[in-house]
C-alpha cells in the first residue's frame, strides 16, 4: 500500500513537472521578453535564459496565491485526488505542448482551469460559481483593458503632443509605484506576503500614511532616474527601460504561472507534510527548464508574427501587462500570459497604423484560446470518468 501511494505521488510530481516545463516553454518563458526581442533589445536565446531565472524567483516569492486558488478554490465539495491531479495536469500539459511545437501560444490558464474543473466535476464536485465569475471577468476584460491601455500609451509616446522624455519618465514612475505595492513572501510573516511600502511605511512614524509616502518616494526616484538616463542616451535608456519591464513581467509570470503547474498537487502533498514552499521551488525549477529549452521558438513567434514592434510600442505593451499580471497574482486568479501579452502587442501595434498586425494569426490564436478551454474541460471530464469506470 505504501509503495502504491509513493508511486502515485511520484507520477503526480512528474506530471506537474511536465506541466511546468510546458508553461516555461510556452507562456511564462516566451511572452515576457517577446516585445523586447521584437524591438531588437535582446536576442532570443538570451531572453530565454534571463526569463527562466526571473520566473524561478517569481514562483518562489509570489506563487502562493494562485497555487492555492488552483488547488482548492476551483471546485467545491471535493478534494482533488492524486489520480484527478494526474489526469488534469497531463491533459493540460499535452495541449500546451502541442501549441508550443505548432507555434501557437495556447492559453495555459485556460487549459489548466478547464482540466481541473472538468476532473473536479467528474469526481462529483460542485461548481465554484463565485470564483468562476471572478476569473471570467478578468479573462474577458484583459484584451480590452490591456490592449486599450497599450494603444493609448503607444499613441502618446509616438505622438508630438506630449514631450516623450517627460512622458516616459512618468510612466516609469507609475511602474515604480506598482512595484512598491507588490507582495513578496520574504517581506511578510510566515505564510503571508507584504509589499515594500507596507514593510517600510510603519518605520516612518506617520501612521497609515507611511505606505503612501514610501510609494510616492519610490515612484519619484524611478521617474527621476529614467528622466536623467533619457537625457544622457535616449536610445540606450529606452532599451534599458524596456528590458527592465520585460524582467518585471517575467518575474510576474513566474508568480502566476507556477500555480497552474503545482496547484492541483497542493491538497495531495499537504496531506503528507510537504510544505508549499517546496512545491513552489520544484515548480519554479520546471519553469526554468522549459524557458531554457523550449521558449525560443515561442519567443520568435510572438515577437515577429503578431505585430512589428519598436522600443516605444514594446514599452507600451509591457506596462499594462505588468499591471494586469500583478492584479491577478494579488487576487489569486489564474491568468493567461499569452492573452495578456498578445493583446497588448496588438494594441500597441495598431497605435502605429496597423504596424504589421497579423489579423489571420490573431484570429487563429483566439480560436486556440477558446478551444483550449473547452477542449481541456471536455477531455478532463471524459478521461477521468473513463478511468473511474475502468478502475
Amino acid at each position: 500500500m505504501v509503495v502504491a501511494t509513493v508511486a502515485t505521488l511520484v507520477v503526480a510530481g512528474v506530471a506537474s513537472l511536465f506541466m511546468a516545463w510546458s508553461i516555461g516553454a510556452g507562456s511564462s518563458g516566451s511572452t515576457p521578453f517577446a516585445p523586447a526581442v521584437g524591438a531588437n533589445a535582446i536576442s532570443v536565446m538570451r531572453a530565454g535564459l534571463v526569463v527562466g531565472v526571473l520566473g524561478l524567483l517569481g514562483a518562489i516569492l509570489q506563487g502562493a496565491n494562485v497555487t492555492e486558488a488552483v488547488g482548492t478554490e476551483l471546485i467545491g465539495g471535493v478534494t482533488l485526488t492524486a489520480g484527478a491531479a494526474i489526469v488534469a495536469l497531463i491533459t493540460a500539459a499535452v495541449l500546451v505542448a502541442i501549441g508550443v511545437f505548432a507555434g501557437y501560444p495556447i492559453a495555459t490558464a485556460f487549459t489548466v482551469t478547464g482540466a481541473v474543473v472538468g476532473v473536479g466535476l467528474a469526481m462529483g464536485g460542485d461548481p465554484a460559481w463565485p470564483k468562476y465569475v471572478e476569473i471570467m471577468t478578468l479573462w474577458v476584460l484583459t484584451p480590452f483593458v490591456g490592449g486599450g491601455v497599450a494603444y493609448a500609451v503607444a499613441r502618446s509616446l509616438l505622438g508630438d503632443r506630449l514631450p516623450e522624455r517627460a512622458l516616459t519618465a512618468g510612466l516609469a514612475g507609475i511602474v515604480g509605484a506598482i512595484v512598491a505595492n507588490v507582495g513578496f513572501a520574504l517581506l511578510g510573516p510566515e505564510g503571508e506576503q507584504a509589499s515594500i511600502s507596507t514593510a517600510l511605511g510603519p518605520g516612518l512614524g506617520v501612521g497609515e500614511a507611511g505606505a503612501l509616502a514610501v510609494t510616492v518616494a519610490i515612484a519619484a526616484l524611478v521617474a527621476i532616474a529614467v528622466y536623467a538616463d533619457l537625457g544622457r542616451d535616449r536610445a540606450g535608456a529606452q532599451r534599458r527601460f524596456l528590458l527592465a519591464m520585460g524582467g518585471l513581467v517575467a518575474f510576474s509570470a513566474g508568480g502566476s504561472q507556477v500555480g497552474l503547474a503545482i496547484g492541483p498537487l497542493v491538497p495531495i502533498f499537504s496531506d503528507v507534510g510537504v510544505p508549499l514552499w517546496a512545491l513552489l521551488v520544484g515548480g519554479g525549477a520546471g519553469l526554468l527548464a522549459g524557458s531554457w529549452t523550449g521558449a525560443p521558438r515561442m519567443i520568435k513567434a510572438i515577437a515577429q508574427d503578431y505585430a512589428s514592434m519598436g522600443p516605444r510600442r514594446s514599452i507600451a505593451a509591457l506596462i499594462p501587462s505588468f499591471a494586469i499580471a500583478q492584479i491577478a497574482v494579488a487576487f489569486g486568479i489564474p491568468v493567461s500570459f499569452n492573452e495578456i501579452i498578445v493583446s497588448a502587442i496588438v494594441g500597441a501595434g495598431y497605435a502605429a497604423g496597423d504596424a504589421g498586425v497579423s489579423r489571420a494569426k490573431m484570429g487563429y490564436t483566439v480560436f486556440a484560446w477558446v478551444a483550449s478551454l473547452v477542449g481541456s474541460f471536455v477531455l478532463g471530464f471524459g478521461i477521468y470518468s473513463a478511468v473511474q469506470l475502468v478502475v
